[in-house]
């Protein structure tokens, strides 16, 4: 009978290599669709609120958006936060290209490039969060101040207001 073989992605080697603790939730992967991050968020048993999802966006410059999966991104916050005039989601076309990462499993940690990565401040609410391993079918879950530190990110709110 044959083991399966642990998942080690890139994210996972960054955080390895800085010495920053983490735990790997593997879960079934299915289609990437609408509410997939709440999907996932019912198949780890991680809380949506404490489940944040990574979006790619476009001001003057790409960056990276990590807000909890149930919430919708505030681009004109966003825009806010970054110092643009306004700022759009990137197609889902670019992604791979910018990042590194397909939908569904785009981390915040080792990307391609180092993007300026802003936060939502709800973020500190946990001990732990969880954000995508950077494959699908894994999670990440870990302390917000090592994963604030280790992508050199910002808090603020960039979430709609409900």
């Amino acid at each position: 009978m044959s083991k399966k073989k642990p998942i080690v992605t890139n994210a996972m080697r960054m955080l390895q290599a800085e010495k920053i603790g983490f735990e790997t939730i593997e879960y079934e992967a299915e289609e990437v669709g609408e509410n997939f991050g709440v999907h996932i968020s019912e198949l780890t048993g991680i809380p949506c609120e404490q489940s944040f999802k990574t979006l790619v966006a476009r001001g003057k410059e790409i960056m990276v958006a990590c807000i909890p999966v149930d919430e919708e991104l505030d681009l004109k916050k966003l825009a806010k936060a970054s110092g643009n005039k306004k700022v759009e989601l990137i197609h889902v076309k670019e992604l791979l290209g910018l990042t590194g990462y397909i939908r569904g499993g785009v981390s915040p940690i080792g990307m391609k490039k180092k993007y300026p990565t802003y936060i939502h401040q709800s973020c500190r609410n946990f001990d732990k969060i969880a954000v995508s391993a950077g494959i699908c079918g894994a999670t990440l879950l870990m302390n917000p101040d090592d994963l604030l530190r280790v992508i050199e990110a910002e808090m603020y709110d960039i979430i709609k207001d409900k």
